[in-house]
């Protein structure tokens, strides 16, 4: 005689391995309407005496609250990250502001993989494999040169940072080769945004708006395109000793 249906494997337990990607795609639709105004360069300008004042007093429960609050605008998808890590470079300098910047972005991004893989990603991976076709093949394609196409993510600029969070969770990438890519590969980034952040204080006073496009210049953009290239060149070896 069969046993009863377990806890763990009824639709109870089903449903609440899609609560937290369901919370974070509701949470994400409210962001996008309710705090687009209220997460901005002009907030941030308009508050700037209360921040700095609220960190020099209370420095260690300001970079707390930073990295909770950058937590979870990253986590729930929330508008503002670029916002976000521009306050760090202001509030708390190049460093250690681009290490609270690295941690809080990289943890939220972790429970973004985390969420969408226990809610739908591991069913959409299982149902890949099974397709057979083209979309198969590019996911095995991937997972011959995780690596690569992970860093790869990570370091173009055109990639948003979003779906480099989505997508390795639809196409089974590992936990492990997730975070270690992620808190890895958004460095480069964090240290051109967090240097503009520091330097805020002198836009604030000139009346200006930092100049986010400092990332495609040639002196920030040929760097990064040099690290994208060396991380995919495991995966353009590979592909050369295969042959046509």
């Amino acid at each position: 005689m069969p046993s009863p249906p377990t806890p763990s494997s009824g639709p109870r337990s089903g449903w609440l391995r899609k609560l937290p990607l369901v919370l974070i795609i509701g949470a994400a639709i409210l962001g996008a309407f309710l705090l687009r105004d209220h997460v901005s360069f002009e907030a941030l300008a308009h508050n700037r005496e209360k921040l700095l004042a609220f960190r020099d007093a209370h420095y260690l429960w300001a970079v707390l609250a930073f990295m909770l609050a950058y937590v979870v605008i990253v986590g729930f998808s929330l508008p503002g990250g670029t916002v976000a890590t521009l306050t760090g470079g202001f509030l708390f300098g190049l460093f250690p502001g681009v290490v609270y910047n690295v941690l809080a972005a990289g943890t939220g991004a972790v429970g973004v993989f985390l969420a969408v893989r226990m809610g739908f990603g591991a069913a959409v991976s299982a149902r890949i494999e099974q397709s057979g076709g083209v979309v198969a093949r590019l996911q095995n394609g991937l997972r011959e040169n995780e690596w690569s196409v992970l860093f790869l993510m990570r370091l173009v600029p055109a990639v948003p940072f979003v779906i480099a969070n989505l997508v390795p969770a639809f196409v089974g990438v590992s936990l492990s080769r997730f975070t270690i890519s992620t808190y890895l590969g958004i460095i480069p980034g964090a240290l051109v945004f967090t240097s503009v952040g520091a330097g805020l204080g002198k836009v604030f006073a000139a009346g200006g708006v930092p100049d986010l496009g400092i990332i495609l210049t040639p002196p920030v953009l040929l760097p990064l395109l040099g690290l994208a290239a060396l991380a995919a060149l495991p995966m353009v070896l590979r592909l050369a000793r295969k042959g046509p």
